[in-house]
């Protein structure tokens, strides 16, 4: 977890191999439980973002749909990664 300004959070995303913000403070917040270690936010966190985006030229559009909770993203099945479906512990910052 990196909070760079205290308005959003960064966490690494193990399937997407990309960071996901999550947005804490101002309109449109999520709900967190303030723990960085082993965060909880609500609503769910999706994100969604042409495969270009990650390096892939023509890849079709990619979708990754959690929940994120006591520090475990449990991957829901409308994500297009192989974690699909798959709840792991949230790696630690700058872990890869």
């Amino acid at each position: 977890m990196h909070n760079p300004d205290g308005t959003y959070i960064l966490f690494r995303c193990p399937a997407c191999q990309q960071a996901h913000k999550v947005q804490i403070e101002g309109q449109g917040a999520w709900g967190w439980n303030g723990d960085v270690t082993k965060p909880t936010f609500t609503p769910s966190v999706l994100v969604s973002y042409d495969g270009a985006d990650a390096g892939q030229d023509g890849a079709p559009p990619k979708t990754c749909h959690s929940f994120v909770t006591d520090g475990r993203i449990q991957f829901l099945g409308d994500c297009t990664h192989a974690l699909a479906g798959q709840t792991v512990d949230l790696p630690p910052w700058g872990a890869s």
